[in-house]
């Protein structure tokens, strides 16, 4: 299996580097298939989010749509799918960041009932708890 870098799937999603655009989409389609499919870790989920809205200022909707193509594509191999689908959900009925969702979804199914932290949206979480100061 191969892993797959941010930059990659971006320039494979994005198409707007010409050279860079065309070598990802060619590699995507002849490495990465249902035989031997490419690994996309959850590093690369969060920095994909985090691109397509600071860099190219992709609305939310959009980002949860490109997401849920990649989550259920067979070419690809998601690390951990439920935690990311689960996370997905979260992400799409929140205002939480994908990273903030991702991340209390893994560590509730690593046996943390509670991610404790200072970020409202994401403290809104099921597996959440709002650390309030005093």
């Amino acid at each position: 299996m191969i892993g797959l870098d941010t930059n990659v799937l971006v320039r494979h999603l994005v198409q707007d580097h010409p050279r860079q655009s065309a070598r990802a989409t060619r590699f995507i389609a002849s490495e990465c298939t249902r035989e031997s499919p490419c690994y996309i870790n959850r590093v690369v989920l969060c920095e994909l989010v985090w691109v397509l809205e600071s860099a190219y200022g992709y609305r939310r909707q959009l980002i949860a749509e490109v997401l849920e193509r990649i989550i259920r594509t067979t070419q690809f191999r998601i690390e951990n799918t439920q935690s990311a689908a689960t996370a997905l959900r979260n992400y799409r009925g929140t205002a939480a960041d994908f990273a903030d969702c991702l991340l209390i979804e893994t560590n509730k199914r690593h046996g943390c009932p509670e991610t404790v932290t200072f970020d409202k949206s994401a403290g809104a979480l099921d597996g959440a708890r709002l650390l309030v100061q005093r």
